[in-house]
């Protein structure tokens, strides 16, 4: 499986924000957790930007790839980009959405979430083990 990883606006500062919200680990941590001690077999591709037109242009530029499946943690786009949703509609791969705390019960400004409708499901709230259960979830979709 060839898994495109996407992480949005200060996903890079991770162990350096809340803890009790996002956990201790940082953004390589998390992927080496994915890549090497969780998924060996699949070929994962990370991506992260704090600038909202470099993730629509990855996202559009993976048309042209061979992905099976997409994960996106858009962090704050996520409730305020309708143009990041428009890009992802263009894809026919399964998309998840991800979020390591749990949007629905923070402040009411990050219930707003414009992605959540145009992808096949939505892991929250259990911090790297929302990533898990993402690719546990795309892995069983290929049975």
């Amino acid at each position: 499986m060839n898994l495109f990883v996407i992480h949005g606006p200060n996903l890079n500062m991770l162990g350096k924000r809340d803890p009790k919200l996002y956990g201790a680990f940082t953004l390589e941590h998390l992927y080496e957790e994915l890549a090497t001690n969780h998924f060996p077999d699949i070929n994962f591709t990370f991506f992260q930007s704090n600038y909202e037109g470099e993730i629509i242009e990855v996202i559009q530029h993976s048309l042209e790839e061979s992905y099976d499946a997409l994960i996106i943690n858009a962090g704050a786009f996520s409730h305020t980009s309708i143009a990041i949703r428009d890009a992802l509609e263009l894809l026919e791969i399964p998309k998840v959405e991800v979020h390591l705390s749990d949007v629905e019960n923070r402040e009411d400004f990050r219930k707003v979430d414009y992605i959540k409708d145009v992808c096949n499901k939505r892991f929250m709230g259990k911090k790297m083990d929302s990533y898990l259960e993402a690719v546990e979830y795309l892995l069983n979709l290929e049975d």
